[in-house]
């Protein structure tokens, strides 16, 4: 059984997870051609990206 903080860390990268999906799935497509708006999503994908890996990185640590 994990701590209560690895849970918090797994739930945390599957919230990332969700909203990463959204942002490629759903929201860069509904910015249609709006150059700057896709520009935020692709930017905001990237943050995503980081933090699932750095979040993978934490979990793998502590659940040795």
């Amino acid at each position: 059984m994990f701590d209560n903080h690895a849970y918090n860390l797994m739930l945390q990268m599957t919230e990332e997870h969700k909203s990463l999906w959204r942002i490629k799935n759903e929201y860069t497509k509904d910015a249609g051609d709006c150059s700057g708006c896709k520009g935020i999503w692709e930017k905001l994908a990237k943050d995503k990206e980081d933090h699932i890996n750095e979040l993978s990185s934490l979990i793998k640590e502590h659940i040795k």
